[in-house]
């Protein structure tokens, strides 16, 4: 299968060699030309996957046309990159090709997940064309061929089955699910509640504070989730509760290391200064407070790592302020 891979950081890049190492012929794509040539000549991405061969056989260029014959395209550029890179694809005859976004968030200013984008910025393109490839999957450890499992969503289940088959390997398996906003909302918000898991570990609170943290994040999920008619077993699964999990306890989270750098007193301004990689959960904050206050979806997690992040509030005053809440019934 000829397929383009739309983004060389460390996911995307880890993708291509994957889809490569299964015979897929595969070209890789970043907007750097600089970059591109680095790549090509390296055959390692020493910024983002140090120490991982990129075989021969992908082809690294910084030129969209390489996405014509596809008859699939990953894409995995930063969330609020997707709609600016699609954009420039409109200028490509695409070859009616399956659409699989690796890319996780809501993007700001629109409140639209990324298949939403997609359908916006490609209007050729078929909902039952598009799957979001989402689970509990660091690059660091997938590209390492360590045991791995996701999930493809889409609304067709034929396509998600599709995907699922061009992507497993013994060490990745991937399962399918046609709850595909479901699928979008638990990868994207899992992000913001790894930030705030981060603060937990920044501020030396234990175990008891992290799992509280985690349950009651999920409950945030499954409530934003419910409002858009997602399958509430979905947030029990591998882009939910799987997800959540990975993101707010690994070594590897991004955005866990952002929240757990604030919580020891850094501003946002200091952490991402001394950042390469993004973190997407920022901009999802963002985003995802915008909506819940559109919705009228109680989110008091997420509306307390946006104070956090972008009005100063301390961290530890804000926990304390979830603390202290008036008392509730857990199911409601």
């Amino acid at each position: 299968m000829r397929i383009s891979v739309l983004g060389a950081g460390s996911w995307g890049t880890t993708l291509a060699i994957l889809l490569a190492e299964k015979q897929h012929s595969v070209s890789l794509w970043t907007h750097r030309p600089e970059f591109a040539q680095t790549l090509q000549s390296a055959r390692e991405n020493v910024r983002y996957l140090k120490g991982v061969s990129i075989p021969d056989t992908v082809f690294v260029t910084p030129e969209l046309h390489a996405a014509e014959s596809a008859e699939m395209i990953v894409v995995a550029t930063p969330s609020q990159a997707v709609r600016e890179t699609l954009m420039r694809l409109r200028d490509v005859k695409l070859n009616a090709p399956v659409v699989v976004c690796v890319s996780k968030g809501i993007e700001v200013g629109t409140g639209m997940r990324m298949s939403e984008v997609i359908r916006h910025t490609l209007p050729a393109i078929h909902q039952e064309q598009i799957v979001s490839l989402y689970g509990p999957s660091h690059a660091e450890e997938v590209s390492r061929k360590q045991p791995t499992t996701v999930v493809a969503a889409s609304t067709s289940l034929q396509t998600a089955r599709y995907v699922r088959e061009a992507f497993l390997t013994p060490m990745f398996r991937v399962y399918s699910n046609p709850d595909l906003v479901g699928v979008e909302i638990a990868g994207s918000i899992k992000n913001i509640m790894a930030i705030a898991a981060g603060m937990v570990d920044g501020l030396g609170y234990g175990d008891n504070a992290k799992a509280a943290l985690v349950t009651r994040g999920l409950a945030e999920i499954a409530r934003l989730g419910a409002k858009f008619g997602a399958n509430p077993l979905t947030f029990s699964g591998l882009a939910g509760i799987g997800d959540l999990i990975v993101t707010c306890g690994s070594k590897h989270s991004r955005n866990r290391f952002v929240g757990e750098q604030i919580g020891k007193g850094k501003t946002l301004k200091q952490v991402l200064e001394e950042m390469v990689m993004i973190a997407e959960g920022i901009t999802t904050t963002k985003a995802a407070f915008e909506l819940s206050q559109k919705l009228g979806v109680e989110m008091p997690i997420t509306a307390s790592v946006y104070e956090i992040l972008f009005n100063d509030k301390s961290p530890r005053q804000a926990l304390l302020d979830l603390m202290t809440r008036d008392p509730k019934d857990e199911l409601t």
